[in-house]
């Protein structure tokens, strides 16, 4: 279950960076759009992650590390919520 903690990791590293690229782009550009920036990136991330959980789901056949791995999930994307909340932009 390592492999995995660590490409959740990157998934989460990825879209957090993309977010923030995203934020001050759309920032920039056209600052009126970011409530809508923001809405869909958040749903953008949750399917993401929920599609994560459910493929981890799907092919593994262990019950407890699958929900380890849903527990890993949902933390570090509540940890990856109130880090680019709280980023002062």
């Amino acid at each position: 279950m390592k492999i995995e903690i660590c490409l959740l990791a990157l998934l989460m590293t990825i879209l957090g960076v993309a977010y923030v690229k995203g934020y001050d782009m759309v920032k920039a550009s056209s600052p009126e759009h970011l409530p809508r920036y923001y809405l869909i990136m958040t749903t953008i991330r949750m399917l993401l992650i929920l599609t994560a959980v459910g493929l981890y789901a799907l092919f593994t056949d262990n019950r407890e590390d699958t929900i380890r791995f849903a527990i890993a999930c949902l933390g570090m994307y509540v940890v990856m919520m109130v880090v680019t909340l709280s980023m002062r932009h």
